[in-house]
């Protein structure tokens, strides 16, 4: 999976064999949106997506009869207000949160989890003591995230911590 964050809650995903954008609210500067959507396979905009996923789990795998040429495309499922995953076969959940989410199951403990904005450190300590999942990537500010990385540091326990840089893709 490759991962590049553009700033405020706009992403551009490969996962799955497609591309997977999610369009956040408002412009950003020096973002073309024709080059961000360019070529994707999903486009969604952010709180464009259905939530009610109460108890969601990641999709069953296809079984090798069941899969042709093209792969599916990725899901994406909303998890409350201001947080949404990306399902896509054969790639952990892809978790995109601007606040604190309610989502629960194995399955988090195998996701990659992104915090947006502000409030990090609180929000990565409420989902290390619920769940701790295997990555933790943080977008936000130079001092939410260093003020992040200070807290979360000595708790991890097994989570990955990584800070997302504008415009950088990172491969994870």
């Amino acid at each position: 999976m490759k991962l590049t964050w553009f700033g405020g809650n706009t992403f551009r995903i490969h996962a799955g064999g497609a591309i997977v954008v999610v369009e956040g609210e408002g412009a950003l500067l020096g973002v073309d949106r024709a080059e961000l959507v360019s070529g994707a396979d999903v486009v969604t905009r952010w709180g464009g997506v259905v939530a009610g996923s109460e108890g969601w789990k990641p999709r069953v795998p296809l079984r090798m009869l069941e899969a042709d040429e093209a792969m599916r495309q990725p899901e994406v499922v909303g998890l409350g207000q201001g947080a949404m995953v990306v399902d896509a076969d054969g790639e952990v959940p892809l978790v995109l949160a601007s606040v604190d989410f309610s989502a629960s199951g194995r399955w988090v403990g195998q996701a990659l989890v992104v915090l947006i904005g502000e409030g990090l450190a609180e929000r990565g300590g409420a989902i290390l003591e619920r769940a701790g999942p295997r990555l933790m990537a943080l977008a936000g500010s130079e001092a939410e995230v260093d003020a992040a990385f200070v807290a979360l540091r000595d708790r991890l326990d097994g989570t990955g911590l990584i800070a997302l840089e504008r415009g950088l893709a990172v491969e994870v």
